[in-house]
């Protein structure tokens, strides 16, 4: 039977809001590309992102623009060259690995030659953004965990970090104010992030307003989240960033995901691996990242009501793999 290719979105509602100082979600929107070829099936998911100005609709008009291509046999160094980084090549992408590890029976630490743990990972719990006694409360249901995210803006950030603190006083903390500081901000706040104990601040800048950190010397790690995609955009990288958030929807795929890590670490630079709000579709491909990354944060499908069967799970800010079989030979 030749190749065919399927594409559709689907919807999965969350278990409470998620917010973050953009806006606030409910719900997962993905698009789920399926290619199935002599009775093989594989499976990927992107997460269109309205930051990138990408939508369910134009997603999926990405993918049916290479449908032909996909159905006449491209693989996934063709698909690296028919269409630029994003959701849909992510949807692609990994939706080809799935396929490609299946068909020749063989596992994703003999295909990449390094081990892929089935074993828990410590992942970042979200603490999502809110007044300060709302993500105190937040923080005190996650205080086992090893690793909290905290999502801030630039309305007292200090109240909200300090909150988070005395609720979960020994936990490793990662600030993510999304792109909503200015240099100032993030000069004025070293002192308290120093004393919180804050481990790592995630993309505090507008990516155009990037070149403010040349030169830039922080007590805490800085880590480029929206400023990078593709490793190719590690030329333009400032030196005051000193890690990458590799997430696959950005990258556009697992495929690009693996060259970012890999000249990353050529640079010096750590690496973190992170996700949108998305089900453990999305997630199962990251592990091979993940595995070999400093920090982790891919808690999304633990935000569902209600994930796909054999996916991930989590506990106390432990990520357990997806079960045997649900994709890519895991």
């Amino acid at each position: 039977m030749p190749r065919i290719l399927s594409v559709f979105a689907e919807t999965f509602p969350l278990h409470s809001p998620f917010r973050i100082s953009r806006g606030t979600k409910t719900a997962a929107e993905v698009v789920t590309v399926i290619i199935s070829e002599y009775g093989v099936i594989g499976r990927g998911e992107g997460v269109p992102y309205p930051r990138y100005g990408e939508s369910v609709a134009s997603t999926i008009a990405a993918v049916e623009n290479v449908r032909s291509a996909i159905e006449s046999g491209a693989g996934r160094q063709d698909v690296m060259h028919l269409m630029p980084a994003g959701s849909a090549r992510n949807a692609i992408d990994c939706a080809l690995w799935d396929l490609e590890l299946q068909q020749g029976d063989y596992s994703f630490a003999e295909t990449l030659g390094v081990e892929i743990p089935r074993r828990p990972l410590v992942t970042a719990m979200t603490v999502g953004l809110d007044t300060a006694e709302n993500m105190g409360r937040s923080a005190a249901t996650l205080a086992d965990a090893p690793l909290l995210k905290v999502k801030v803006d630039r309305n007292d950030p200090a109240a909200l970090l300090k909150a988070v603190r005395a609720a979960a006083p020994t936990s490793r903390m990662i600030v993510d104010p999304n792109e909503s500081w200015t240099i100032d901000e993030v000069r004025d706040l070293q002192e308290l992030l120093t004393e919180l104990r804050v481990d790592l601040l995630e993309q505090p800048l507008p990516a155009n307003a990037d070149s403010d950190l040349a030169g830039f010397r922080s007590a805490i790690p800085i880590a480029a989240d929206e400023s990078v995609h593709v490793a190719a955009d590690l030329d333009q990288l400032p030196d005051g960033y000193g890690v990458v958030n590799i997430k696959l929807d950005k990258s556009g795929g697992l495929t690009a995901a693996l060259e970012l890590a890999a000249a990353a670490r050529q640079r010096g630079l750590g690496v973190m691996t992170g996700c949108m709000i998305c089900s453990s579709l999305s997630i199962a491909p990251a592990w091979a990242v993940a595995a070999g990354s400093d920090f982790i944060d891919l808690d999304g499908p633990l935000w569902l009501a209600e994930d796909r069967a054999g996916g991930v799970s989590g506990a106390s800010g432990m990520l357990s793999p997806p079960q045997p079989g649900f994709w890519g030979g895991l």
